[in-house]
């Protein structure tokens, strides 16, 4: 199991990006629930986000509910962080007031004992990532983030990152935008980006914990919101390391993007997925 990070040069390179401008958890009442670990022993944690209000997705859906490939599309996610061999636990964040239901339900089909808690979700991805941060054990060294929707996150992608966020503090994956960006000022193009020198980010997001501990703390104390974690951490100086993301990693956001992971899922392993 990884406990210490090894990364070459083409494992992770150090990000500079743009900052984009509880109640009491509760564990999963089952006889499976991870019992405190002993003194000196760390754990490598994950937060599963699944308290988003899906507004993009249609009306009175649950996109983490939506089916795919003849299960509910959290239990994609899910179980690609409950069968890694490095993640020992992981606390599912639901959507607000509906953590009972959502216990019920994962008690049921995924009875396992890295299965830590399902804690209701807040109005805003702060409130929900400090909700389960406050489930998570407190043995916990790193500590991934990581949005339910996007199911088909590789296993070789969610080591990666734990090594390079042990390695460094602070890590994301990024796949390189395919389009021309353009810097808009007004109503005019104020000038055309370099491409090899930006990235489009995606989860899971890495951190030795208590970084992301202390700088989620200090952006509540300043009242200031980020629409990903690691913007967190680069407010306070933390520098963040990259790897290289996936396509499949690809987060739903519309009724057209399950259709194509479903497309994606049925073809054979052995073809080419690039």
């Amino acid at each position: 199991m990884f406990r210490a990070a090894r990364t070459g040069p083409d494992t992770a390179r150090t990000a500079t990006r743009t900052i984009p401008s509880e109640d009491r958890p509760r564990l999963l009442s089952s006889p499976l629930n991870r019992p405190h670990t002993p003194m000196g022993i760390s754990l490598n944690s994950v937060i599963l986000l699944a308290a988003g209000r899906s507004t993009r997705f249609g009306p009175d859906r649950v996109k983490t509910l939506a089916p795919l490939a003849g299960k509910p599309l959290v239990m994609h996610s899910l179980l690609r962080f409950l069968e890694h061999p490095d993640v020992d636990e992981v606390v599912v964040v639901t959507p607000p007031g509906q953590d009972l239901p959502w216990r019920n339900f994962l008690l049921r089909d995924l009875p396992s004992p890295k299965l830590r808690a399902a804690v209701g979700g807040g109005e805003e991805r702060q409130d929900s990532v400090r909700s389960g941060l406050a489930a998570i054990s407190p043995d916990s060294r790193l500590l991934l983030i990581h949005d339910a929707a996007r199911p088909l996150v590789p296993a070789s992608l969610i080591g990666e990152v734990l090594k390079a966020a042990a390695l460094h503090g602070a890590a994301l994956p990024v796949v390189p935008p395919t389009d021309t960006v353009k810097q808009l000022e007004g109503d005019l193009v104020g000038a055309t980006l370099e491409r090899d020198r930006l990235g489009l980010a995606q989860t899971p997001q890495g951190f030795r914990t208590e970084v992301y501990r202390d700088a989620l703390a200090r952006a509540d104390q300043a009242g200031v919101k980020a629409t990903d974690d690691v913007a967190l951490v680069e407010r306070v100086g933390q520098r963040v390391a990259w790897v290289r993301g996936a396509w499949e990693n690809l987060k739903v956001t519309t009724p057209g993007d399950l259709a194509f992971l479903e497309w994606w899922l049925s073809q054979p392993a052995e073809e080419p997925r690039a």
